[in-house]
């Protein structure tokens, strides 16, 4: 979201902007976590998709 903010801004208007403007709600992280599981350890899972290339 933008605003301009000119000369003819009135101080009331950016303050009623600032507290509506904030109150979106944000990416919740927890709700994903774990989500996605491979059946193998990550370490494990990492040295042999490098192995990949020789």
């Amino acid at each position: 979201m933008v605003l301009i903010i000119n000369k003819k801004t009135s101080k009331r208007s950016l303050e009623k902007f600032l507290k509506t403007g904030s109150r979106k709600k944000l990416f919740n992280a927890k709700k994903h976590f774990g989500a996605i599981t491979f059946g193998v350890d990550g370490l494990t899972m990492q040295k042999r998709l490098r192995n990949e290339w020789e």
